[in-house]
C-alpha cells in the first residue's frame, strides 16, 4: 500500500527543488502534528527561503529537541534566531552546533555573521578567517571576513581575504556596495567599479533603491579617483527632485545620493550646498560608520564657510561614532592611559651591541618620508613621484609588517634586531620588497619611495634592513597637525581613539616625537626636515635642498606635482584632493580659529612647539 507520509514528503521535495517555496509550506499543513523529521526539516527550510523566520526557528528548535545530535538542526535554528532578531538564542544555537561539528565551515561562517550583527568585530574577524581557511573557495566566507578585517583595521588580512575580488562573479547588491568599498580602500578601483557593475539587483522598489545606492556609490569612486566628468555624468542619474520623490522606505537611497551630490558640490567650492544636504543625510544616518562618515564631511563644509563652532560641534558627533566603533574593536584603548601608538624603542647602548652587517647603499634604499598624520607627508610623496626616477606606492604599512613578522617566528621587536644574522636581514629585505612588488611591479631601477608617516616610529627596523637610507621627516605646525588630525576619518581604530579628544590626540603627538628624538640620538640616521609652511612660501629653494640630499641631478620635474597628481587613478590619504590644487597657504595657521578649544592642551605642546621652532 501507498504511505501517504511517503508520498507527501516526495511531493514536497519535488516542490522544493523546484523553487515552490509557497508549495512545501502548503502541502506541509497535510502532515499537522505527527509530520516526520524529513517533512518538518524541508519545513523549516522553505520557511527560512521565504522569510518567516520566526516560524522557521520554532520549526528548528523541534527539530534540534528531537534530534539534539544533528548540527545542521542547531546551526538552521542559529540562523533562523540570528534573522529573527533573538540573537541570544542565535549564540545558544550555533555554540551547540559549534560543539557537535567544530571545524564545520557552514557553522563558523553563521557564528561570524552572528559576532558581526552584534558587533563583536575581532571575533567575527576570527571566526570568519577560520571559517575561509576551511573552505577556502566560498566567496560569501571570503568577504564576511575581509568586511570584519576591515572594521578592525586589519589590512593585510582585507587583501588576503579579497585576492582575485576582481573576477568574482556579481554579488547581491548590498555585498556589492561594500565590496567595492572596500576594494577603494585598498587601491583597486577598476576592481571597486566592476563590482558594482556586476551588482545582481531585486525586482521592483527594492532593487531601484539598490540601483540609486549603487550609482551614488559611482559617483564617489570617480569623485575620490579625481575623475570629475565621470563623476558629473553620473550624478546626472540622480536629480534631487526625484529623491525628494522616493517613497519614505528609500531613505538609504536618498541619503547616498546627497552624500553624491555633496561631494561634488564640495569640490565645486558650493561649500553652503554641500552642508545642507549632509545635515539631511545625517539626520538618516542609522549606524555609527555612516554617521560618523557623515559627520566628518559635515564639519569640513562648514570649516570651509567659516563656521567654526557648526564645525566643531559636527566633528564631535563624529568621533563620538567613531569611539563607539573603536570601542567594539579594541575595548582596551577607551581606558583613559591607554596608549594608541605602538612604539618601542632601542637606547644608544643597545645600538652599540649591534653586530655590523652588509646592507644596501642609499641609492639602493629606500627614502622613507614619515612624519605625524596630516603634516604634508602626501605632497611630499607626490613631488617624488612626480620625478622620472622615483616610484611611490601609496600609503603601505610594509616597515610595520616586518615587526609583526619578527613576533610570529618568534623573535622580540626590537630588541632582537641586535642578534639578527645577515641572512636573516636578507630575508626581512626580501619580504619587503615581495610586499613592494606586489604594488610596484614595474619598479626596476627606480628609486622607491616609501611614505608612511608612523614610520617614524619603527626607525629600528628601517635602520636594521637600511642603515644608509635617507629619511625625510615632514614637519608642520603643531597645532594644525592636531586639527587636520581631528578633521579625518581615520579607518584605525587606534587611531579613532587617539583622535577622540584633543587632549589625547596631543599626549599622542608629543610622545611620538618624544620617542622619534630618542631614536634619533641613538643611531643618528640622514634625516632632512621638510618643513611645510617653509615650502608653502619658497618651493623652489627647498626642493633644490631635497636635490641635494637625495642626490638628484634635476628636481625641476617635482614642481609638476599637482599635474601629476591629478593624472594618477588613486592616492589613498585625506589629502587626495588638496594635492592635485598645488601649494596653498589656507592650510597654514588654521588652527587660530579654533584656539578656544587648543587652549587645554597649549601648556602640553608648548615645549615641542618651542623645539621645533614654532609659536603659539
Amino acid at each position: 500500500m501507498p504511505d501517504p507520509a511517503t508520498d507527501l514528503a516526495h511531493a514536497m521535495a519535488g516542490a522544493y527543488n523546484a523553487g515552490d517555496m509557497e508549495r512545501v509550506i502548503a502541502l506541509a499543513s497535510q502532515a499537522g502534528d505527527t509530520a516526520d523529521e524529513g517533512i518538518q526539516l524541508l519545513l523549516g527550510l522553505a520557511q527560512q527561503a521565504t522569510a518567516r523566520y520566526g516560524m522557521a526557528a520554532r520549526t528548528f528548535r523541534q527539530l534540534a529537541q528531537r534530534r539534539p545530535d544533528v548540527s545542521a538542526y542547531w546551526n538552521n535554528l542559529g540562523v533562523a534566531c540570528r534573522m529573527s532578531g533573538d540573537l541570544a538564542a542565535a549564540e545558544q544555537a550555533l555554540s551547540t552546533a559549534m560543539s557537535l561539528a567544530p571545524g564545520d565551515a557552514d557553522v563558523l561562517y553563521n557564528l561570524g555573521l552572528l559576532h558581526i550583527q552584534q558587533r563583536r568585530w575581532p571575533v567575527a574577524r576570527e571566526i570568519l578567517l577560520e571559517a575561509v581557511d576551511r573552505a577556502p573557495d566560498v566567496i560569501e566566507a571570503r568577504l564576511q571576513a575581509a568586511f570584519a578585517c576591515y572594521v578592525c583595521g586589519d589590512s593585510t588580512g582585507q587583501e588576503a581575504m579579497l585576492a582575485g575580488a576582481g573576477d568574482w562573479p556579481g554579488q547581491p547588491g548590498e555585498q556589492a556596495l561594500v565590496l567595492s568599498t572596500m576594494l577603494m580602500a585598498q587601491g583597486d578601483p577598476d576592481a571597486a567599479l566592476r563590482a558594482l557593475a556586476r551588482a545582481q539587483l531585486p525586482g521592483g522598489p527594492a532593487g531601484e533603491s539598490l540601483r540609486l545606492r549603487i550609482t551614488a556609490q559611482r559617483v564617489l569612486l570617480h569623485e575620490r579617483n579625481n575623475q570629475l566628468d565621470q563623476a558629473r555624468r553620473e550624478r546626472e542619474q540622480l536629480p534631487l527632485d526625484a529623491l525628494e520623490a522616493l517613497p519614505p522606505e528609500a531613505g538609504q537611497a536618498r541619503a547616498d545620493a546627497w552624500r553624491a551630490h555633496a561631494a561634488m558640490a564640495m569640490r565645486a567650492g558650493a561649500h553652503a550646498e554641500a552642508a545642507a544636504l549632509y545635515r539631511r543625510a545625517l539626520a538618516l544616518a542609522d549606524d555609527d560608520q555612516t554617521r560618523a562618515s557623515v559627520a566628518f564631511a559635515l564639519a569640513s563644509a562648514c570649516d570651509r564657510q567659516g563656521q567654526y563652532g557648526e564645525a566643531w560641534q559636527a566633528l564631535e558627533a563624529a568621533h563620538a561614532a567613531q569611539l563607539e566603533i573603536a570601542g567594539g574593536v579594541l575595548p582596551e584603548l577607551l581606558a583613559p592611559d591607554s596608549q594608541p601608538l605602538q612604539m618601542a624603542e632601542v637606547d644608544r647602548a643597545a645600538f652599540a651591541r649591534w653586530e655590523p652587517l652588509p646592507s644596501p647603499d642609499s641609492r639602493q634604499s629606500p627614502v622613507f618620508v614619515v612624519g605625524f598624520p596630516r603634516s604634508g607627508t602626501t605632497l611630499l610623496e607626490q613631488m617624488l613621484d612626480a620625478h622620472p626616477d622615483f616610484r611611490s606606492m601609496d600609503e603601505r604599512a610594509f616597515i610595520h609588517a616586518l615587526t609583526e613578522r619578527m613576533e610570529q617566528v618568534g623573535q622580540r621587536y626590537p630588541a632582537d634586531l641586535a642578534t639578527l644574522t645577515g641572512t636573516e636581514t636578507d630575508q626581512l629585505r626580501a619580504a619587503y620588497f615581495r610586499m613592494v612588488g606586489r604594488v610596484l611591479p614595474a619598479l626596476g631601477r627606480h628609486r622607491l619611495v616609501d611614505k608612511n608617516p608612523l614610520n617614524m616610529l619603527c626607525l629600528p627596523m628601517i635602520m636594521r634592513l637600511f642603515p644608509q637610507a635617507r629619511i625625510i621627516l615632514c614637519l608642520r605646525h603643531p597645532c594644525d597637525v592636531l586639527l587636520s588630525c581631528s578633521m579625518q576619518p581615520f579607518r584605525s581604530p587606534a587611531f579613532m581613539v587617539l583622535c577622540s579628544s584633543l587632549q589625547r590626540l596631543a599626549r599622542g603627538y608629543v610622545q611620538a616625537f618624544e620617542h622619534w628624538y630618542r631614536q634619533v640620538e641613538a643611531f643618528r640616521p640622514h634625516v632632512l626636515e621638510w618643513r611645510y609652511e617653509s615650502v608653502v612660501g619658497d618651493l623652489e629653494g627647498h626642493l633644490a635642498r631635497l636635490g641635494a640630499f637625495l642626490d638628484i641631478a634635476d628636481p625641476t620635474p617635482m614642481t609638476r606635482f599637482a599635474e601629476h597628481a591629478r593624472n594618477k587613478r588613486f592616492i589613498s590619504t585625506p589629502s587626495y584632493a588638496q594635492v592635485t590644487r598645488g601649494i596653498h597657504p589656507g592650510a597654514v595657521n588654521r588652527w587660530h580659529h579654533y584656539r578656544e578649544h587648543f587652549e587645554p592642551v597649549l601648556p602640553l605642546l608648548r615645549p615641542l612647539v618651542d623645539r621645533l621652532g614654532y609659536t603659539l
